[in-house]
This record gives structure tokens, C-alpha cells and sequence, in this order.
């Protein structure tokens, strides 16, 4: 997801994963977070983690409340020191560095715009500290403004912006000393949906054009899946999984995974034959086996998980006819309408509810099913995904 506009004409976006570092082995780290663990008395908020991230990423850190996302980032920034392991950022040690002699800056999640100072004033705070002379920070501001399209409000006040002009300005205020990485923390958090879905791209874009390595800390997951080059799920202070967004939705390495990143139904089942990357799955909810491809060494008699994605399920009135489909009975529990989407919550004939989600392709003038309608369920088998209970 990346994009921009050169003389009025839109360049074809280019693939943040195109040059994937992380798959080359001689590539070396920029970001090296060491066996890192931070405690708080007897609390251990961070527990162990090691990281790698490459020069130019926009990497995500995502997980929920009190996962040690933040404290992690605080870490980074010097902001906190770890309790164990060490921090290398562009090949220095700087695990006891000051904040204030990093190369990092960052944004935190208020914005923490000084309300008494123009826009302009906001950005130049920083590098006036650095006694930087007139001409050069004229300079660097103009040049701020100018990326993050506010020259003509340089001059207000944040009391007389928007909320994603204000998330703008502090954007600007951080990249304007030139830090080797930007950190930072829930940046969308504030502004409403629609918005924040429109500062998305501008985020990446700008990220994109300066080649800035960007971490991001965030709970939301729609949020890191289109921000991220890579995602790393945390879980208890630790990761649970490191991927690029796709690898973390469409093969999540467990069930905290699958049900965290997205909507996820969860079928329980007992591996009866496993062979040359292939398991049969005795499903509860299902007669019979299904057998299903897998990375995961799982011996027979294990018992699993088996995911399914509600976009991944067609409903519809009539059974299916092609045999090579799962399918299942059942009647329409609830459903919701979303405009791009309707979402149906569907008790099957084992009374487990499945949640379905249909694109609203076509216009339609009145509700297409009636609550307890009888429907069928249905799914290509391979679109599942065994994973470890």
C-alpha cells in the first residue's frame, strides 16, 4: 500500500515487500532487540523477546491492553531501560544511551502539541534545541510542511485544527530532526474512523518518500495489516508470531493468533492419520474426516484446532452441488448490515454458531434473508487451517 503523485501524475504504488530483507540471510538488522525482558517489582512486562527489523520497514507491533507493546517502544526510545538484554540500533549498542542522544524520535500517542505555539512553531521546538541557525530551520520546516500538506495553516494554533491536521503537525515535529527511526505509539488512536483509514495511506506514503525506518505500536488490526511491511503479535510480554500481514492473517501460527488478527471460527477435532504434510481431522461439528495440508507436525490421536475465516464461507438457499465443497445446514441465528457487508451468524445442525461475512454486491431494497431462515454453508476444505489447541 503505497502510492504518490509526481507533477499532478499518480505513480504506480510500489510493493512494500518487494525487496523482503528479512528473507536474505546476509541482510544485516537495523533495529536488534536481544533476549529484551523488563520488569516492574515482581511483574514481568517484557518478557525475553528478541527482534529484528530492516532499514526503510514500517513494522507493527500489535497486540492488546497490557501485552507490553508500549513498554517495549518506551525501551526503544530510552524512555525506559530494559531489566535484561541489550538494544543495537544501526550497528551501536545503545541499550543504556539516553533518550535524548538516540537516533530515534517519537510520536506519542496525545500528540503533545504545545498549545501556545503555531504549527510552524511546533515543528522548528526541536530543532531550535538543537541551536540549528534561522536559515536552516526556515528551511526544514518549509520542507515539513510542504510533506505533510500544511503550508497554508502554518500559522494556526492546534486548538484551531482538525484532529488529523493536529496528527499531522506532530508527525511533521518528529521527522523534522531526521531521526534514523520514528516511534510510534497508537498514532491513529484519535481520529475517527474514515479519517483514520484516509491517514493510513498519507502515513505510508510519507514513510515511503523519506525511507524513515517507522515502529509502530497499535491495538488495532485493521490498522497494522494495512500499515505494515511486517507485523509482530504480542501475547504476556511476548511475540507469538513475526510476519508480513498476510503470512499473520491467512496462516496465523495459533489460536490466540487466529482469533486476535480478524474474525476466525474455531472447529475442536482429533487427528486420526497424519503423512507427507497432510493430516485427517475427525471435526466435532462435522461427520466424517477432512483431510487438510499443514505445516505443523501434529501426530495422530492430537488434538486440534481447525480455523475458518467467515469471508472464506458462502451461504446460500440451496445445498451446493460440487462435491469438492464442505457444506453444512443450518438456519439464520442473527445477521447485521454493514453496507459493504452483511455479517450472519448461522446455527448449524450441531448447534455451534458459524459467523459468515457477504460482499453486498448488488443493490438491494429490502433485507435479502429473514432471521431463522433454513441455509446452507459452504467452503473449499483447503481454505481451513489446522493449528495447535
Amino acid at each position: 500500500m503505497r502510492s504518490s503523485e509526481q507533477n499532478g501524475q499518480r505513480e504506480r504504488p510500489k510493493d512494500p515487500w518487494a525487496d523482503s530483507p528479512w528473507l536474505k540471510p546476509d541482510e544485516t538488522p537495523f533495529i536488534r532487540i536481544e533476549n529484551v525482558s523488563k520488569m516492574f517489582g515482581d511483574f514481568r512486562a517484557v518478557d525475553d523477546v528478541s527482534l529484528s527489523i530492516y532499514r526503510g520497514e514500517l513494522f507493527s507491533i500489535l497486540g492488546g491492553s497490557g501485552c507490553g507493546k508500549t513498554t517495549l517502544l518506551r525501551m526503544l526510545a530510552g524512555f525506559e531501560l530494559p531489566s535484561e538484554g541489550r538494544i543495537l540500533i544501526d550497528g551501536k549498542d545503545v541499550t543504556r544511551v539516553p533518550a535524548y542522544e538516540r537516533p530515534v524520535n517519537m510520536m506519542f500517542q496525545s500528540y503533545a502539541l504545545f498549545p501556545h505555539m503555531t504549527v510552524e512553531g511546533n515543528i522548528a521546538y526541536g530543532l531550535k534545541r538543537d541551536a540549528m541557525s534561522r536559515s536552516a530551520i526556515r528551511e526544514r520546516v518549509n520542507e515539513m510542511l510542504q510533506l505533510v500538506q500544511l503550508t497554508e495553516f502554518r500559522t494556526r494554533k492546534p486548538n484551531q485544527l482538525s484532529g488529523g491536521q493536529r496528527q499531522r503537525v506532530a508527525l511533521a515535529r518528529a521527522l523534522a530532526k531526521r531521526p534514523k527511526v520514528l516511534l510510534l505509539d497508537e498514532p491513529l488512536a484519535a481520529l475517527d474512523k474514515k479519517l483514520r483509514e484516509q491517514t493510513q495511506f498519507e502515513l505510508a506514503n510519507i514513510q515511503d518518500k523519506l525511507g524513515v525506518t517507522f515502529v509502530v505500536v497499535t491495538h488495532d488490526q485493521e490498522e497494522a495489516m494495512t500499515l505494515s511491511s511486517r507485523i509482530a503479535v504480542m501475547k504476556n510480554g511476548r511475540f507469538v508470531q513475526v510476519g508480513t500481514p498476510h503470512e499473520v492473517y491467512e496462516n496465523p501460527a495459533d489460536t490466540y493468533t487466529a482469533d486476535f488478527v480478524g474474525n476466525i471460527n474455531l472447529f475442536s477435532g482429533m487427528v486420526t492419520a497424519a503423512q507427507d504434510g497432510q493430516v485427517t481431522v475427525d471435526l466435532t461439528d462435522f461427520p466424517g474426516g477432512v483431510t487438510l495440508a499443514t505445516h505443523q507436525t501434529v501426530r495422530p490421536g492430537t488434538e486440534v484446532s481447525v480455523a475458518l475465516r467467515p469471508e472464506k464461507i458462502f451461504v446460500t438457499r440451496d445445498r451446493p452441488d460440487d462435491p469438492k465443497l464442505m457444506t453444512a445446514a443450518g438456519i439464520i441465528f442473527d445477521q447485521g448490515y454493514f453496507g459493504k457487508l452483511s455479517v450472519f451468524r448461522v446455527q448449524i445442525d450441531s448447534q455451534k454458531i458459524v459467523q459468515v461475512s457477504a460482499q453486498n454486491r448488488i443493490r438491494f431494497s429490502k433485507r435479502a434473508w429473514d432471521w431463522d431462515e433454513h441455509v446452507f454453508l459452504s467452503w473449499d476444505p483447503q481454505s481451513m487451517l489446522v493449528l495447535a489447541s
